[in-house]
């Protein structure tokens, strides 16, 4: 919203302007709210919290929220806010190359490189397994071959059972060590994990090819159980940065959160691609230059480990960045803590988030376990469906150019999922239903008819539905349910949710590279396509939709809840569009009212204010003078709500101490009522 100083002192401010906060004083301003604000007066309360409870980019001038608009005027008003960012972010991108060529790419580093590097790494290392297992399979045929006798075929196979399993363990236990100890552990911890999961697959040897394997397999445990952690912290980390920091919601979170977060999570398709492309070169120039077999055991030991080699350093360097410049990644989680009194683990919240949002919870994780079974049983087993198009299946390069035009095509998928995720119009659940659609149809089509698609005359078209697939499986699930499987759940358990969320998903892939190893690949294009259809209808009727949600709404209404008067709120975050078929069908969305709403968050707001004040008064009692900046620092109201505030509260409320009768009369506790907090 423009925020405009007036220096005509000889009529009535225009509601809906406010002055700038901070601004500078030139002497001849009047104060742009009432003189004597009047509690409970509509026109005033407007004209001051205007900015605050009906932001421009999600009301009309009238306060009208944009879900609440018939559909052709939802339509031009949400046109216009999105039309008019995308006109603004290419002016600031102008006025960046302006300035220094080169900054749109340090941009893009900081926001998107940085927070997606260990999921960057994921991608490089996990998926380095089905780049691999063709080249092993032609140097070690009697360990990698399908009669192997030097080796245990059930050792073998544990390669990718115990990469998965170590996933699924890291998911769980640092998404709860992400609630308990902290955000910024969890990532610390994480990078640390991988780095000596690195090394030892680098260095894992074995006195015969049976203990290499062996060795292997558990390093390969070891380093899941990092990778599996970055899941739930980059996720909650990326959501919680400064776009949601303070009390107050931003433009940025409300328009481009979905992007922030997809951005991070793509760099998982970087790591397919720099994997795939690096193994490329180093067989070239490790095998004179040719790609064909026979392969050599020197050159194949030295293309793996140099592979895995390679990325240690990067990884090494994340651990420092994370350890030494990410100091304020647990910022949120306290205040969340904070609010509830809890200073370790927040059962009570995991409590009500099974009893409250267990729609949710089923809709996240049963949509990544139908996902994965795509996504994972195809990257995993991706040699065997190349091998069905290549015209040169004996060719680990031929596989592996093929590979590298599959990653392109779902790297594509992923910026694309990046720039639709927050269009009101497709946003998160039309593009994961969407996409689950058309990952069936692409597997279903071939299913019945493979013989003729896997003929010369169908070849063709049987290549395209394939990468078409690939594209929109990013495009859709693979993308959509890393971000709402923390979005949809509150602060205090989101590492958590997000975390049982991704390991229920990694269950899809054990089932993939379990029955994978059983079944030929026409059985595989049977089976798959009917996870497509299920995470479609688990989609569809019980997963939210929280396009255009503003976060900090929601974790209001979990303030409410978390007290035991989730009836009680009325704001957007119950709004029908913003809930899922099942919630609406619970009657979740029948306390939507958003004229009490704009009382109750005025009031909410009012009660903060309070505290702080006491708290202020009693640092001045005390002779704290740093306290007292330190609850200046962080105020984010305008000198216009402090005012409202000062005037309109009763001098009762100022002395209230938490523990007193009116609090109980509001059913909020002794503890909570000194830190209620409307998160406005």
């Amino acid at each position: 919203m423009a925020e405009l100083i007036r220096h005509h002192p000889h009529h009535d401010p225009v509601l809906g302007e406010v002055p700038v906060p901070h601004g500078p004083e030139t002497g001849g301003e009047h104060d742009h709210y009432p003189r004597r604000p009047v509690k409970g007066d509509p026109e005033s309360e407007q004209s001051i919290f205007a900015y605050l409870t009906h932001p421009d980019d999600s009301y009309t001038p009238e306060g009208i929220y944009w879900a609440d608009l018939p559909l052709r005027q939802r339509v031009s008003f949400v046109n216009k806010v999105q039309n008019e960012e995308a006109m603004n972010e290419l002016r600031t991108i102008g006025r960046m190359i302006k300035k220094d060529p080169l900054s749109p790419l340090s941009w893009y580093f900081r926001n998107a490189v940085l927070p997606g590097a260990g999921l960057g790494l994921e991608g490089y290392v996990l998926f380095s397994i089905g780049n691999l297992t063709p080249l092993f399979s032609a140097v070690w045929p009697t360990c990698w071959g399908k009669t192997p006798t030097d080796c245990s075929e059930n050792w073998v196979a544990s390669v990718t059972y115990l990469e998965v399993i170590g996933i699924m363990v890291g998911q769980l236990g640092v998404g709860v060590i992400g609630d308990w100890i902290g955000r910024r552990w969890g990532l610390i911890q994480d990078a640390a994990i991988m780095f000596i999961g690195l090394l030892m697959l680098t260095a894992s040897w074995g006195l015969n090819l049976n203990g290499w394997v062996i060795c292997y397999a558990w390093s390969l445990f070891f380093y899941g159980f990092g990778v599996g952690g970055e899941y739930p912290i980059t996720a909650t980390s990326s959501m919680e940065n400064a776009v949601t920091a303070g009390k107050l919601s931003t433009r940025e979170d409300r328009l481009h959160r979905g992007r922030k977060v997809t951005m991070s999570f793509l760099m998982q398709g970087w790591g397919q691609l720099i994997n795939q492309g690096l193994l490329i070169i180093l067989l070239l120039i490790l095998h004179h230059g040719d790609g064909d077999p026979p392969y050599s055991d020197t050159t194949v030991q030295w293309v793996f480990r140099l592979s895995f080699a390679i990325p240690a350093i990067g990884t090494l360097w994340l651990v420092y960045f994370r350890t030494y410049k990410m100091p304020h990644a647990s910022r949120q989680l306290a205040a969340a803590k904070k609010k509830n009194n809890v200073t370790g683990y927040d059962l009570e919240s995991l409590k009500m988030c099974y009893t409250h949002f267990g729609g949710r919870l089923f809709a996240a994780a049963g949509g990544w376990f139908c996902n994965d079974v795509f996504f994972y049983g195809n990257k995993l087993f991706q040699s065997q469906f190349i091998a069905v198009i290549s015209n040169n299946p004996k060719s680990v390069m031929v596989g592996w150019v093929w590979n590298l035009l599959n990653v392109i095509v779902s790297l594509l998928g992923y910026y694309l999922a990046s720039f639709m995720i927050d269009n009101k119009f497709y946003g998160r659940k039309m593009m994961q239903q969407v996409g689950f659609l058309m990952c069936f149809i692409f597997f279903v089509v071939p299913a019945f008819k493979y013989d003729y698609y896997t003929s010369p005359a169908g070849i063709k078209s049987f290549q395209a539905m394939y990468f078409l697939s690939s594209f929109f499986n990013q495009f859709g699930p693979n993308s959509v349910t890393f971000l709402v499987a923390g979005e949809i759940f509150p602060t205090p358990v989101r590492a958590s949710a997000h975390g049982f969320s991704a390991c229920i998903g990694k269950a899809g892939a054990l089932l993939a590279s379990v029955l994978y190893n059983y079944i030929d690949t026409q059985t595989k294009f049977y089976v798959v396509p009917w996870f497509g259809l299920a995470g479609m209808v688990i989609t569809w009727l019980f997963l939210p939709d929280t396009t255009g949600l503003d976060l900090k709404e929601q974790e209001r209404r979990w303030f409410y809840i978390r007290s035991g008067r989730g009836d009680e709120y009325h704001g957007i975050a119950v709004h029908p569009v913003h809930l899922s078929l099942w919630e609406r069908m619970r009657g979740a969305g029948k306390n939507y009212n958003p004229e009490l709403d704009q009382k109750q968050r005025i009031e909410d707001m009012r009660e903060e204010w309070a505290g702080k004040e006491r708290s202020r008064r009693d640092k001045e009692v005390s002779g704290d003078a740093s306290g007292t900046a330190d609850l200046d620092d962080d105020d984010d109201w305008s000198d216009a709500v402090n005012h409202y505030f000062r005037n309109t509260t009763s001098d009762d409320k100022l002395k209230m101490q938490p523990g007193t009768e009116s609090n109980s009369e509001k059913g909020v506790s002794n503890e909570e009522a000194g830190d209620k907090i409307g998160n406005a």
